[in-house]
């Protein structure tokens, strides 16, 4: 049977539960045909790069399907005519990736990286270093604002 990967996002005010809900649902349709949900990922809340039907986030859900054609196809109608199914992908893929995908092994490296920031001194707002003692220059004649002593 031919491989897929699918990704859909759902409305960002339902509750994690109902979100597994729609998970057991969409994989239900993909068992009862014939076909098997290799893997499943849940990449949460996210935010959207534009507004999908007034909804500024979704929570993404990625499936690694192996079953038949007809299978994909009932699920993807079922995804059209959920109301809370914002936007879906499906793709054929020639083998199923082994471990987390992208997005997580991403998400994970995001996680790790903003809690150490042991290579980086912190400055207050407050310090601005020496800024105030450089003289200005002219943007136009690169010349220096700085008056001589003699000028008044």
């Amino acid at each position: 049977m031919p491989l897929y990967e699918c990704v859909f996002i759902a409305r960002q005010d339902i509750s994690a539960p109902q979100v597994e809900a729609l998970v057991e649902a969409f994989s239900g349709v993909i068992t009862e045909q014939g076909g098997t949900v290799v893997k499943q990922e849940y990449w949460g809340l996210r935010n959207l790069a534009y507004r999908i039907k007034k909804n500024r986030k979704g929570h993404y859900v990625m499936f690694n399907l192996d079953s038949p054609p007809a299978a994909v196809h009932e699920m993807e109608r079922q995804m059209h005519l959920n109301e809370d199914v914002l936007r879906f992908l499906t793709l054929r893929i020639d083998e199923v990736e082994e471990g987390p995908s992208v997005v997580m092994q991403n998400r994970d490296r995001g996680d790790r990286d903003r809690g150490d920031r042991g290579d980086r001194p912190r400055r207050d707002r407050g310090d601005r270093g020496d800024r105030g003692d450089r003289p200005r220059r002219d943007a136009d004649q690169g010349e220096s604002r700085e008056t001589s002593p003699g000028a008044a």
